[in-house]
This record gives structure tokens, sequence and C-alpha cells, in this order.
């Protein structure tokens, strides 16, 4: 059965995005990285937020990847998680709340995992104790505002069992089992 992984690349000081959503701070920090190329092939489908999926795109501007999963690098059902459904399009299916999102996004990615796209998304799964596992790209930049990796006030502790780590020119990859 797929496993749920939130996946994203975070500044140093815990933000994924700039402020009001920006992500062109992340172009430059991306990279060859033998991780992120080994990972894509497993992913078997997306599950993403609506700010997530509707937001700005590092890829902007650069022809071939701009609007495309991973720049280019993936593709493949995609389930975004909306009270706003958009236009129908291939491999986009549309749900209204997170137990349907992934139970679409499951049968969708057979054996594969789900990636988990939008830090709000990825918050509801570990709420719902949905999610299995994170994987954290560092980039080597302090963005001082945005979206946090996990924004959870009065939370409690998430508890992490580390599976890999290792690190690239223009990163730190953290890869963790929720427990």
């Amino acid at each position: 059965m797929a496993k749920l992984l939130y996946s994203a690349t975070m500044s140093l000081d815990g933000f994924i995005a700039g402020p009001g959503g920006d992500m062109s701070w992340l172009t430059e920090h991306l990279g060859p990285n033998p991780l992120v190329d080994e990972l894509v092939p497993r992913i078997g489908a997306l599950l993403v937020g609506n700010r997530t999926f509707r937001g700005d795109d590092p890829y902007k501007g650069v022809p071939d990847k701009e609007g495309k999963a991973f720049g280019g690098g993936w593709s493949g059902p995609q389930i975004i998680l909306t009270h706003r459904p958009g236009a129908p399009a291939a491999d986009l299916t549309y749900a209204g709340d997170l137990e349907t999102a992934v139970a679409l996004a499951k049968a969708a990615a057979g054996e594969k995992y789900v990636n988990v796209l939008g830090a709000d998304v990825a918050r509801q799964c570990l709420e719902a104790a949905l999610l299995d596992e994170v994987l954290v790209i560092v980039a080597p930049v302090m963005l001082g505002d945005g979206t946090r990796l996990l924004d959870r006030p009065g939370g409690t502790d998430v508890k992490l069992e580390r599976l890999t780590h290792g690190a690239v020119p223009h990163a730190t990859n953290l890869w963790f089992r929720v427990l």
C-alpha cells in the first residue's frame, strides 16, 4: 500500500515559501540531487494543497519546466485538496475533504509513494495520523518570513526517526519516518 511522504525544500530558518507564497527564492537552490532523482520514479501520485497547486512556481519562465511537477521530472495523477475545484484536466482530480483525497491518492499511487505537497495538507495528514515519512531538503539560505514547513501553534511534539541524511553542494537532505 502507498505511503504518504511530505517532501519540501526548506530554508535553514524553516520556511518552504517566502512571504505571500513566493517561490522564486528556491530557483537557485534547485540542482542535481541524487536522492531526489532516486525518489521521483518511486512517486505514484501527488496530493497537493490548493494554495500550492495554484501558487507561485519556482520554474516560472523556464521553458519545458514551468507548471510541471519536479520541473517536468515527474508526471502522473495529482489529487488537489480544495473546496474550489478548477477546470477538469488530464491527471487532475479535485477532492473536497482529506479522507477522500488521501483515498484517491493512495489508489492512484498503488505501491508507490503519495508525495504530499503543501504545508497545510501535510499538517492535516499529520494530525489525522496519515503521514508516514518526511523528506526535507535544507537550502543554505534564511528567508526570515513566509510559509513554515509545519505550523501547529500549541501543537504537540511529532516524534521522528531519521532514515537517512546526506548532502549535495547546494543542500542537505534529511529523511524521517513519523513515529
